[in-house]
């Protein structure tokens, strides 16, 4: 069994590059499409039963879940990166503590986050934007989650680690259980039960705690290349320095994203009120549908990257991201094709609230316009990220958000009111685009590659 699972990280670095990509992205793209059909099924669920208030409140949360996804981040794509590199150089010894210490950073970051949250969660929902109407679902959602955080933090990077471990299919498979099984307790929970939006936040973490009891089977097993054992929990420093210089840039990504959530919802409260909030939940929802195609795209990408630059195969580097970029541009044109032309059936999936449905319209079109290119940015910085490149993928990652889009939220809407809210969106994604292309070029210019 040992021997096939080398095998099977043997073939970063000799199967051709398009095959790899196809199948190790397309498990993640499955696993990543299903886990965002979820949240749209989560909040049609929602939204048809609880109510449209309920959506705005749900949306409150966001910053909530960037934040804890920042710290989760931190750990699964550091570590899984660093697996995929140490994998690629065929130190085997180093891969199988790096999981160890994937698992001790889960729990301890996972538990203080949760601790500290809930001792001051109504003041930090107040500051997310959350008002005397949608404070009640916001907190009865974040309270449930919070409590369970510990679980989503190890899932999600156990996931990783399966991916860069040369085990796709297996995360694409945890990912299918939780999703399934999260359906199925929306429906009693919120449907059949009535428990409203709490039932929605129990359904997650149920489905979650599930699928990583799956998860933790399969790394029990000692057939495995990479498997738990004594010895690799205690936390190295070297391990953890590692991991956390890679991940940095993805917590970054996803706190700057919290930032930005939090300003936004304000200024959506201010210029729209409540409603525009809710709108703005629709319209993410059915944006992160097409960006999680990419993500699972930029997942499979990485154990490629990152074994066969580990190895200095840097012509299969080169390829395995031009393949990715022209797969990203194809998959959020699908994406902005859906915005210009089917917003109104999207928006009446949600809700049968008129108001809502004609602001959640525009928010979907102008939060959309420009999605082409930003599959092209994703990829790019992902890459960065793989091949150990920090500056340069914090530097793309927050370029969209704290230099461009920030400042953008705080004057457009000063011309005009919401509109600048949304206007704001796709300007600064065309802006960290192009910047992106920028980058890439001289990168692949200044290395050779």
């Amino acid at each position: 069994m040992e021997a096939d699972n080398k095998k099977e990280t043997l073939a970063l670095g000799t199967k051709p590059v398009g095959h790899l990509l196809l199948q190790y992205a397309l498990p993640a793209m499955v696993a990543m499409t299903a886990a965002s059909l979820y949240n749209i099924i989560d909040r049609v669920f929602i939204g048809q039963v609880v109510g449209p208030m309920a959506i705005s409140g749900l949306a409150i949360t966001f910053p909530f879940m960037n934040l804890g996804a920042a710290f989760g981040a931190a750990v699964g794509v550091g570590s899984s990166t660093s697996i995929s590199v140490k994998l690629g150089q065929r130190d085997y010894q180093t891969a199988e503590q790096l999981l160890g210490n994937t698992v001790t950073l889960n729990l301890i970051i996972g538990v203080a986050f949760s601790v500290v949250s809930l001792i001051f969660l109504d003041p930090i929902l107040r500051f997310f934007g959350a008002s005397d109407h949608t404070l009640p679902y916001a907190r009865a959602f974040m309270q449930i989650i919070l409590l369970g955080n510990v679980v989503s933090h190890m899932y999600f990077g156990m996931n990783s680690v399966l991916r860069a471990a040369s085990k796709p299919r297996k995360a694409m498979m945890a990912t299918i259980m939780s999703v399934g099984l999260n359906i199925v307790f929306d429906f009693i929970f919120i449907y059949w039960w009535r428990w409203g939006i709490r039932g929605a936040a129990l359904g997650t973490v149920v489905a979650q705690s599930i699928a990583l009891t799956w998860q933790m089977k399969f790394f029990a097993d000692k057939r495995q290349l990479l498997h738990l054992k004594r010895g690799i929990y205690r936390l190295k420093g070297s391990l953890v320095k590692l991991i956390l210089s890679i991940g940095v840039s993805p917590f970054l990504m996803n706190a700057t994203a919290c930032v930005i959530v939090i300003f936004m919802n304000n200024q959506l409260v201010r210029y729209g009120g409540d409603l525009s909030v809710g709108s703005y939940g629709i319209a993410n929802a059915l944006s992160m549908v097409f960006m999680m195609f990419v993500m699972g795209l930029n997942q499979g990408m990485q154990p490629i990257a990152g074994y066969n630059y580990g190895s200095q195969q840097f012509d299969r580097l080169r390829r395995v991201v031009d393949i990715s970029i022209m797969a990203g541009v194809c998959i959020m044109t699908v994406g902005w094709l859906v915005a210009m032309f089917l917003p109104h059936a999207v928006a009446r999936l949600f809700t049968s609230d008129p108001q809502l449905i004609k602001m959640s319209v525009k928010a979907i079109r102008l939060n959309m316009l420009v999605f082409p290119v930003v599959g092209a940015q994703m990829v790019i910085t992902t890459f960065f990220q793989c091949i150990g490149k920090v500056q340069l993928s914090i530097f793309l990652s927050l370029s969209r958000q704290l230099i461009f889009l920030l400042p953008l939220l705080l004057v457009l809407p000063l011309f005009f009111g919401i509109d600048g809210v949304w206007y704001a969106l796709p300007a600064s994604d065309f802006i960290a685009a192009v910047m992106a292309g920028v980058t890439m070029i001289w990168f692949v210019r200044k290395s050779n590659m």
